[in-house]
């Protein structure tokens, strides 16, 4: 797994709470699309990211305890953003780095990283803007 995150200990930019239910996903892939835009992604840069945040969630989602919430922190950087997903959860495994979903997820993002801490299960994916440029 490649190691990504929010910078430092620096608070998130923007934080969204949501009931830990997939029906919920749609918001946070537009709330990632519409911070996206404001960064200047591409259209095709900003689908990608849509789709990242929908596999994380797909990740995180079935660990979910009961009632809990899920979590999303925005980091915005210039040409970058970051976003992390997070649910409490009983008990979780940090995805298969070789498994299909982890490397769509990879794939789509660039860089992202999972862990579990403290009853916590967090995915963060990083994207730059115009990464497919290079």
């Amino acid at each position: 797994m490649t190691t990504t995150g929010p910078p430092g200990d620096a608070p998130a930019d923007v934080e969204l709470r949501l009931p830990a239910d997939s029906a919920y996903v749609s918001v946070l892939r537009t709330t990632s699309a519409g911070l996206a835009a404001r960064l200047d992604f591409t259209l095709d840069d900003i689908e990608d990211l849509r789709m990242a945040v929908g596999e994380a969630c797909a990740l995180v989602l079935p660990s979910a305890a009961e009632g809990s919430d899920l979590t999303c922190r925005f980091y915005l950087g210039t040409g970058e953003l970051t976003i992390a997903v997070a649910v409490t959860a009983e008990s979780a495994t940090p995805p298969d780095p070789d498994s299909f979903a982890w490397q769509v997820l990879t794939t789509l993002a660039g860089k992202a990283d999972a862990s579990v801490d403290d009853g916590r299960y967090e995915i963060a994916l990083s994207m730059q803007s115009g990464a497919r440029d290079v």
